[in-house]
């Protein structure tokens, strides 16, 4: 790895002198030109000289935000500055995608194995969504639990029998469309009776030991449904109409 220049953005002294110590103890190629303990001091060293890396803490004065700030206009003044978040935040999953979406080339949580040469030259490699082993155990668990439902979902169709029609009628449903409504949605080809008769067959094959009793409504039909992963709660989204 080539020489490169670093700023460090950190407003614990105990954990900035932490940080300093793992890059001039495993990283000798980082020349630290700079570090900050607030935005006011970092915007002021880039005014002096633009590094090559910045290492930046999210949690500065309390706030979290600033430091997704940073990010962003960093990335948008400075494309070629690779941004690396060292943070503490470790259950703020929120802020995780917020310094994401604001440009970071990756998240290294404070625990566990903290900062590595080889997350650093990744970095500094032009290598993308540099995480360390804690934030990867939880994206995986996260990727896990969407697959796992995914299967789900596609066991229930079959076992079911839904078809595509059943699917948007439950997810309207769900959304609080009337059966009037439904039959306006591009191609949903059916009248209001037919989606009467086509609830009353979902009744039948979600609730197939209810022998046809009455009091399973369009809410209970629903709520059934979603149990059994027919509909997906975090993607309830209405057709075009």
């Amino acid at each position: 790895m080539e020489k490169f220049r670093v700023i460090i953005v950190e407003d614990v002294p105990l954990e900035l002198k932490g940080t300093e110590g793992i890059i001039r103890n495993d990283i000798p190629e980082a020349d630290i030109i700079g570090t900050a303990d607030d935005e006011a001091s970092y915007w002021k060293l880039m005014r002096k000289g633009i590094p090559d890396l910045v290492l930046l803490d999210l949690g500065l004065g309390g706030s979290t935000t600033v430091g997704v700030e940073i990010c962003r206009q960093t990335k948008r003044e400075h494309p070629s500055v690779k941004v690396l978040i060292f943070t503490g935040e470790i259950l703020n999953e929120k802020l995780w995608v917020d310094v994401l979406d604001a440009g970071a080339d990756g998240i290294i949580l404070k625990t566990g194995e903290l900062l590595t040469r080889i997350d650093v030259c990744s970095v500094m490699e032009g290598k993308r969504f540099v995480f360390n082993q804690p934030i990867i155990e939880r994206i995986v668990g996260c990727f896990k639990h969407y697959v796992g439902n995914q299967i789900m979902r596609q066991e229930a169709f079959v076992n079911y029998e839904i078809d595509e029609y059943d699917e948007r009628f439950l997810r309207h449903l769900a959304l609080g469309y009337t059966k009037e409504q439904i039959t306006n949605l591009r191609g949903m080809p059916f009248g209001v009776k037919s989606l009467e008769k086509r609830q009353n067959e979902l009744v039948q094959k979600l609730f197939p030991d209810s022998n046809g009793r009455v009091g399973i409504n369009a809410t209970r039909l629903v709520v059934r449904a979603l149990e059994l992963h027919i509909l997906d709660i975090e993607n309830l989204v209405a057709d075009e109409e």
